[in-house]
């Protein structure tokens, strides 16, 4: 009668990748894994970020208008803009410089427009 031999595994099949076969991590374990990842990529987050001084903005000279009945601010800005400019870029200009969420103006609304 022949005997068997179990087949011997290697160490790769015995152990897994890295050896780190049967390896499992527990709550705590899990939570010290977690935490240093967080940290690691904290460091390396704020390490990209740094606060540099900017020259200040060049003044803008603007005019006051008020606004007559029935005039909207695309209107307006149609009327500041320039051959190949977009009249959008002059509506978001306008309402930066007033502070403006939207576009819609009232009439009898005071205005800035930058003066040309």
């Amino acid at each position: 009668m022949a005997a068997t031999i179990p087949s011997l595994r290697t160490t790769s099949e015995a152990y897994g990748f890295l050896g780190l076969g049967g390896l499992h991590l527990t709550p705590r374990g899990r939570a010290v894994v977690l935490a240093l990842a967080a940290l690691v990529s904290a460091i390396f987050g704020l390490a990209g970020t740094q606060a540099m001084a900017s020259a200040p903005p060049e003044p803008l000279e603007v005019r006051a208008h008020t606004v007559a009945p029935g005039e909207t601010l695309w209107q307006l800005a149609r009327g500041l803009t320039t051959a190949g400019e977009d009249v959008r870029d002059v509506v978001a200009e306008v309402k930066a410089i007033n502070g403006m969420r939207t576009s819609d103006v009232e009439a009898g609304q005071v205005v800035l427009l930058p003066a040309e």
